[in-house]
């Protein structure tokens, strides 16, 4: 859920270090630290976001040119300045940040403690630097050191390591959480993702689970846990380093609502290699999606293609409870698991299980993840880095993706040349921006809202009502229109807006009943819809509104996008930074 950086380069170190935690902010934002090494340990940390931290505390004002940084995000402990990575030993000759969960880190700190270590912190990450210091007493030098502190903790890690007593040196391990190795020209940096480094080096190599990286300034060593040297390859990554960032527009989410159609595009020329993934799948009788968060709303989306146009059964399971369906798996199913990161804890772990009875494939955006080694086949969307903590453009390029590969299963080819129309579809809503802005000033003082729609537009209004619990904190529903009567009905009255996707197509009058039952209890009703549907328009007190004729089954693409630009402008009214909701982070890598 942090994001941690390291470098050793030919200039000071803790610029560069600022510079690049910046880049993973989205990873976490509630303290910041950094630690270089210049003959002794110089570490400068707080509670906070970055930028706060900074005029405080003047965080590049120490010496050296190699270091390690890290953006926290709080798993054990308050996010305080002493809880604020890194964490340091007894005599403060080691440094560690750390991303991830150590599960057993009571009884090793209780064990420590024994011995005679003094801890400082409540964090599980300390537990390392203490037993760093433990085995180094013993001899041993700092790789060797960490290797066996990382074989007594149970868990889930990605971590730097430097010590004083071993300077020009700096020592990342992986296990269950992402870190890459940035390789540059006479400099070499360790991070949790790409953006953090692209400034410097687009040659990166990503290290899998039980493996070292160990930098030194004449380049860097790749071991295996029993000190193996590895062949890792080195990837190129042909991100810009100006695609992570603004571009201009005042917040990530918002530029990133706005790249949606070229994304679109970038993921419509994945079809051959999709072709190639489904011309190697086995002859499935059911189709199981396991996703979190927005990726499981795209799988709903997948449950209907499959169930409509190929007819077979499909389940959508979220990850955190897949365990409890393990029964259900055999050889005959087709485990689909959707991941923007790769990384997301819970669906790799069902990866893991899934992997032991049935053929898996990953939807997924980030070459090289865990994910993408561990599935049986990969189909990666193009969305590019995806910087905003709200999922938007990688959504869409899921849903593409899903599209994609039905039309691959099922031989439908008109089914692919209407998603080629889907980008200038959105273009449309992109068009309608200052329309949106003013039905978002409109709205905006709303405690509650619920969002509604039937078959392709039920997820569809799933999703709305996520994005807009996640940056506006206002309580947003979404229900399945003809579920108005078994329940949330009650709560309707004047004081709550009823979002409705309402495309035109089968589902379209029966929502519009579900209009009509709702205004009868007092509310304001904004539909998304057609802005030829003349009924829908008198039925309606606002409509978000598409010239082009978009079927029912493919609307789910282009109709989330109004629903993004409605939750993105009421988060800009409330005062709220949409990029960094409270308490949630860009990538759950732990459980």
């Amino acid at each position: 859920m942090c994001g941690i950086v390291a470098c050793i380069i030919n200039d000071e170190a803790a610029p560069v270090l600022l510079e690049c935690v910046r880049r993973l902010e989205y990873r976490g934002y509630d303290s910041v630290g950094l630690a270089t090494l210049s003959g002794d340990i110089y570490i400068k940390k707080g509670e906070g976001k970055i930028d706060d931290v900074q005029k405080r505390l003047d965080l590049t004002d120490i010496p050296g040119n190699m270091g390690i940084a890290h953006v926290r995000w709080a798993t054990h402990g308050l996010p305080t300045g002493i809880n604020a990575h890194p964490q340091t030993d007894c005599k403060k000759r080691i440094a560690v940040v750390h991303n991830g969960i150590i599960e057993n880190y009571k009884e090793l700190k209780a064990n420590l403690e024994d011995e005679g270590h003094i801890f400082a912190s409540e964090t599980d990450t300390e537990v390392l630097s203490h037993l760093i210091e433990k085995y180094m007493e013993m001899g041993n030098g700092l790789e060797v050191a960490t290797r066996l502190a990382t074989k007594d903790i149970k868990g889930s890690y990605a971590i730097a390591v430097i010590s004083a007593d071993e300077p020009n040196k700096i020592i990342g391990v992986r296990k269950e959480s992402p870190l890459i190795v940035g390789v540059g020209e006479k400099e070499s940096f360790i991070a949790s993702d790409v953006p953090a480094i692209l400034e410097h080096t687009k040659n990166v190599i990503y290290l899998n689970d039980n493996e070292m990286v160990i930098l030194r300034p004449d380049g860097v060593v790749i071991k295996d846990m029993d000190g193996n040297i590895l062949d890792n390859k080195v990837n190129i990554i042909d991100w810009s380093s100006d695609m992570a960032e603004k571009g201009g527009f005042k917040h990530f989410m918002l530029k990133e609502i706005h790249e949606q159609p070229d994304v679109v595009k970038n993921t419509l020329m994945e079809f051959s290699e999709i072709e190639k993934v489904v011309g190697k799948f086995s002859k499935f009788k059911r189709i199981c999606f396991v996703a979190c968060g927005t990726s499981f709303h795209a799988s709903l989306v997948g449950k209907y293609l499959f169930e409509t146009l190929l007819g077979i059964p499909t389940d959508v399971l979220l990850s955190s409870e897949f365990l409890f369906s393990e029964g259900a798996l055999d050889k005959d199913t087709l485990v689909i698991l959707i991941t923007q990161s790769g990384e997301t804890a819970d669906t790799l772990k069902a990866l893991k299980i899934a992997n032991k009875k049935s053929e898996t494939l990953a939807i997924v955006n980030v070459l090289g993840s865990t994910a993408t080694r561990e599935a049986d086949h990969v189909i990666y969307t193009r969305a590019g880095p995806e910087i905003g903590v709200a999922a938007t453009k990688t959504y869409v390029c899921q849903l593409v993706s899903i599209y994609m590969l039905v039309s691959a299963m099922s031989g439908n080819d008109k089914l692919l040349a209407e998603l080629q129309k889907v980008p200038d579809h959105m273009k449309q809503a992109l068009e309608n921006e200052d329309h949106i802005i003013e039905i978002a000033k409109k709205y905006k003082d709303a405690n509650d809202f619920f969002f509604i729609g039937r078959g392709f537009s039920y997820p569809t209004a799933l999703e709305g009502a996520l994005k807009l619990k996640e940056i506006t904190y206002i309580h947003g529903e979404g229900y399945a229109a003809g579920e108005l009567k078994h329940g949330p009905l009650a709560l309707i009255d004047d004081n709550v807006p009823v979002l409705a996707v309402v495309p035109p197509g089968e589902s379209h009058d029966k929502t519009l009943s579900n209009i009509e039952e709702v205004k009868a209890r007092g509310a304001k009703v904004i539909a998304v819809g057609s802005s030829k549907d003349e009924v829908l328009k008198s039925e309606s007190h606002d409509i978000m509104g598409f010239d082009g004729d978009i079927s029912e089954m493919l609307s789910p693409i282009p109709y989330v996008v109004p629903l993004q630009l409605l939750s993105y402008y009421i988060s800009v009214e409330r005062g709220i930074d949409p990029d960094k909701p409270k308490n949630l982070a860009k990538c759950v890598t732990v459980e």
